[in-house]
């Protein structure tokens, strides 16, 4: 199936590994143009030269998005270097290792910034150009932590929120062209992150967990969550307005999505 978005232009942030690294190499698999925005130099240089280098047209920043500063930063280096990205994938996320519910108000706002400001940052900045062109697609990695109770108070309350964002924000966009979706993985196995490491330092609790907490008995990959998002990037996802997807191999136990 042609997607339809061969020569567009994508920003995939926190992409230099794990989701965000597959799905950068899944867009890339259909001709995208792929800037990758993460912390690490050298896991950049390395995804570039996988998707293809700098001559197929990707691009790579190093750069903290959460110091305040950092989106215009990212901003401006795009509009300079890269050109106005077409697509916006927004990965960057995750606990911080916050795990306690009476954590402070700082802590409060470290995982808010993480898992949803600078998204919000980048949309201010990206989204009037999508309007001028009458097309775009934002994708918000958000998880099934946002609708069931699968980890840190503070982590699900604020995946919640981007949830909710994506749902309210699609709606508002939809009559630009601009498709809105989030995409709510499960249990992913990446490397070096949680389940690799949790894989050899505690087999037995990893087998646990699958079996009892995983209908379909194995942790997801890297390309069943990208192909997922590209496709929600695609000309094919144009009447997915707000759309809530679940990725999760039937973790998720209550009714919801759109």
């Amino acid at each position: 199936m042609d997607l339809g978005i061969k020569g567009k232009k994508a920003l995939v942030t926190g992409g230099a590994r794990g989701l965000g690294k597959g799905i950068a190499l899944n867009l890339a698999k259909e001709g995208v143009n792929v800037a990758v925005v993460s912390r690490t130099k050298e896991d950049i240089k390395e995804l570039i030269k996988e998707m293809g280098g700098e001559k197929e047209g990707h691009y790579g920043v190093s750069l903290d998005l959460v110091n305040e500063g950092s989106p215009n930063k990212l901003v401006k280096k795009l509009n300079n270097e890269f050109g106005h990205p077409d697509i916006v994938i927004h990965n960057l996320g995750g606990t911080l290792d916050i795990t306690d519910p009476l954590c402070s108000v700082k802590d409060w706002r470290k995982i808010w910034r993480f898992n949803l400001e600078v998204a919000i940052e980048l949309n201010i900045a990206f989204v009037p150009g999508m309007k001028k062109n009458k097309w775009g697609r934002i994708v918000h990695i958000s998880s099934i932590s946002s609708m069931e109770n699968h980890g840190p108070v503070p982590y699900c309350s604020i995946k919640a929120a981007l949830t909710a964002y994506s749902r309210s924000f699609g709606r508002v966009l939809a009559p630009d062209g601009i498709i809105v979706t989030a995409v709510l993985p499960g249990a992913v196995f990446t490397e070096k992150g949680y389940w690799d490491i949790a894989s050899r330092e505690r087999p037995e609790h990893v087998k646990k967990y699958l079996e009892e907490r995983m209908a379909i008995k194995r942790f997801g990959t890297l390309d069943e969550v990208g192909g997922v998002v590209t496709f929600l990037c695609s000309q094919w996802a144009s009447f997915c307005v707000g759309s809530v997807v679940g990725v999760d191999g039937g973790q998720g136990r209550g009714f919801w999505g759109q």
